[in-house]
This record gives structure tokens, sequence and C-alpha cells, in this order.
């Protein structure tokens, strides 16, 4: 990719002749070390699914990834089998009261730790809760407050203030770039998103997380829209705890449960605010008073969800044989290529990208400014481009390494290009009005 000012897109020239960069993708889909046989492990639109309308590209996977192609089999082996026939014995002989420490010794390495320091259930907010109250009762005496990454997606904000108001403490939202200004000794933790949902900026991990523990605080990372995108290494870089969503890189379908990571040191000191009898040291002992397991089990609350648990077990076997660099060397190719594209196809002036173009700054999306993009975005999925559009004036464009292909970039390249063509331009004054 050529050199760039960082955040704006090149200005085409006018409306492109010819889609020049349909062979160069051609090219680098035949060379994508992924390839084809990654991308068949899911199910996908067909070129004949474009022609009859349906979606064709998709690039929406940081909200919703694709169905991997093993799960629905084994949902349905779960389903007449191990609870139509063999019914509550599956607890035990098919293995489903250990799921949540099995799949997050799956999803561990992942996100660069080792086995024991996951556990998978209850969803991302409920992890954020645990992970927050946690990390505070944890924190050193003399603590009175807790910084949140004032960039953060919502709900992590309103667990946040909720959580400190629980527990005594002050809220104080600062950017992620400042926390290793604005951390105090009276800081018990950060909150922290590794790449901003809407923009999707790459935060500085291994930086943010030093400077925190130089202080004394402790940091907590949320990694939905990194982890299965690009190496995390929460061990190396010494993160306290992290909490994670299933549903989006790593393809575990609609709702599927979210996860908890404790730093090993910390397991024994973990007290964990929602103290259910899966995590009791004798669970079917039913004791009145609470004792917490041993290791990462006190993570667990109440009874897992078998069916999403072992479709996402299923799911997580499409990363069998990919190795994360790649995964990474892909995403930042992809992007690059896209923006590429965008610069030639899209009318000048049209589109600014506020995604960084610095590799280092870059998660696995693409986000562009564009006036009235929300009717843009409803266009290009009427034509088979999802993506989809975050108030008052973004598009967002994700890319998944292991399924998407340069050619779905050209493609949704070139009909944003024709889209914006034809709807004339609004004003940036009234565009997205009304919220």
């Amino acid at each position: 990719m050529s050199e760039t000012p960082e955040n704006e897109t090149p200005a085409a020239t006018g409306a492109p002749e010819a889609r020049d960069h349909a062979a160069q993708a051609g090219q680098l889909d035949a060379a994508d070390p992924l390839g084809a046989t990654i991308r068949d492990r899911f199910v996908l639109d067909t070129p004949s699914d474009r022609v009859s309308g349906d979606a064709g590209v998709y690039l929406d996977g940081n909200s919703l990834g694709a169905l991997p192609r093993a799960v629905p089999g084994r949902i349905a082996d779960v389903i007449s089998r191990e609870w139509g026939e063999m019914r509550i014995r599956s607890w035990d002989e098919s293995g489903w009261w250990t799921a949540p420490e099995r799949i997050g010794d799956k999803i561990a390495p992942l996100i660069g730790a080792s086995p024991g320091r996951v556990v998978v259930g209850d969803s991302t907010s409920v992890n954020v809760f645990k992970a927050v109250v946690g990390g505070i009762r944890m924190a050193g005496k003399g603590c009175t407050e807790i910084l949140v990454d004032a960039t953060t997606f919502p709900t992590d904000g309103y667990i946040a203030r909720s959580a400190a108001r629980m527990t005594g403490l002050a809220v104080r939202p600062v950017e992620p770039t400042r926390i290793a200004d604005e951390v105090t000794e009276r800081t018990a933790l950060a909150l922290v998103n590794h790449v901003d949902y809407r923009t999707g900026e790459l935060n500085d991990l291994p930086g943010i997380t030093t400077a925190l523990h130089s202080a004394g605080a402790l940091a907590v990372w949320d990694l939905c829209h990194s982890a299965g995108a690009l190496p995390v290494e929460v061990e190396r870089y010494g993160v306290d705890l992290a909490v994670g969503c299933t549903y989006k890189y790593l393809n575990g379908g609609p709702g599927s449960p979210a996860y908890l990571y404790v730093r090993e040191s910390l397991q024994d000191r973990f007290d964990s605010p929602l103290p259910g009898w899966n995590s009791h040291a004798e669970p079917f002992g039913m004791a009145p008073d609470y004792t917490p397991a041993d290791g990462i089990v006190r993570g667990r609350v109440g009874t897992p969800d078998i069916l999403s648990l072992l479709a996402l077990e299923t799911a997580l076997d499409v990363w069998d044989g990919v190795t994360l660099e790649d995964v990474r060397t892909k995403s930042l190719a992809l992007t690059d290529f896209f923006l590429d594209c965008v610069a030639a196809y899209v009318p000048p002036g049209r589109v600014r990208s506020i995604t960084p173009y610095d590799h280092s700054r870059r998660g696995s999306q693409v986000s562009l400014e564009c006036s009235g993009a929300a009717e843009v975005m409803t266009e290009l999925i009427r034509r088979g481009v999802v993506g989809d559009f975050r108030k008052p004036d973004v598009l967002r464009f994700g890319f998944t390494p292991l399924y998407t292909s340069f050619a779905d970039a050209e493609r949704a390249a070139w009909v944003l290009g024709e889209v914006l063509r034809a709807l004339p331009e609004q004003d940036p004054q009234t565009a997205g009005a009304g919220g």
C-alpha cells in the first residue's frame, strides 16, 4: 500500500472505467496460506447467491461470525443422542459438566494463555461484572477509583459504573492513550477495550498494562474485537483479567457464551461477586456456606448453557492448523487492499477512514465516515454486500481472515463506489439527523 497521511483515504480521480483491482485480488487469493481450505470450513454464499440477490459478500464477522460447517451435525447429535437418548447421564458420560473449562482451554491459545486460565460461560456483560468487581476486591487499600476506556463499548461503561457504585469507588473515563499518564496510586484497575468497536483502532495492551502495574493497578481487558483476529498474548504481557465474547471472530454463533481469563497468580485471590453453586468447591454438597473451588473453576456461576457451549466447542475446531501470525498477516493485507480499492473506486471526498493506517494501531475492521451512512449501508446490503452502520455516520466493514477473501474486499469496494455514485451526496449538517 502506498504511503498515505494518517486517516485520510487517498482520493480517486473519478468514476473508474474498469475493476482494475480484480486481477490483483485473484492473485492475492491464490497466494493466501489460509485460502480456500480454511474458507471451506464455513457456510458462505456462492457466486450464484449473488445473482439471486442474496448476500454475497459478508463483512460483518466483527458482529456475528459465519457458521462453521461442522456445527449443525454436532448439535443434531447433542440434541438427538446426548439429550434425547442419554439424558442426564450426559453430564458425566458426554462431558457436559467439564465443558466450561475444556472449551476455555481451546480458547486459551487464541489469547496467549496456558490451560487452566480461561473458563467459558455467561454473557460478556456478566463476565465484565465478575472481572471488575473481582479486580476491585483484589486492589490495594486506599483505592478510590477505577479508570474506564472513554471510547468503550457502552455496556462496559454501564457495568463499570454499577460496580463502582456497589463498591464505593468513583469512575473516571480516560482516553486509552492517556491511561499511562492518568493512572495514580488511588486507581484500583482500568477496564480497556483492546480494539475500539467503532473505529477499529488497536490499543496498546503491553504499554497500558505495564503503566497500570507500575502504579499498582490491575489491567482488565475486553478482547471482544481482537481475539481470533490478531495475537493477544495476555500471559506474555501480564494481563490480570480479561473477558471476551465468542460470536465474532471465534464464530460461536448468536449469543454464544463469553469467557473469563484470570491470571494464574491471582486465581486464589479472585473473589467472584457471583458465587454460584457451579463454582463451589463441593457443588453437590449443597452446603449453606460458600467455599470457592480452586483455580479458574471459581469463575463459573450457574448451570452451563450446554447447547451453546457445545456449538462453540465444535466451531473452535476451525482453528486446527491455523496460526495467529498467518491470521494477522492476512488481516492487515485484507484491510490494506480494501482501502486501496476504496481509493480507486469511490468518488473523491465521499468517505474518510477513521481506522488507523498504521498497522500497529489497526484491528481487523475498516470504518469509514460517510454522509448518509445509514442509507448507504441499506443499499449495500440490498446489493449483496453486508457490513453494518454505527450512528451517526460510520460504515463498518469487518474482515475475518479465516474466510474473507481478497475478492470479497474488492467487490465490496466496487459496490460501495457504485452506491455512492448513484446516491446524491448529503449535507454533513443534516446527514444522520434524528439520532
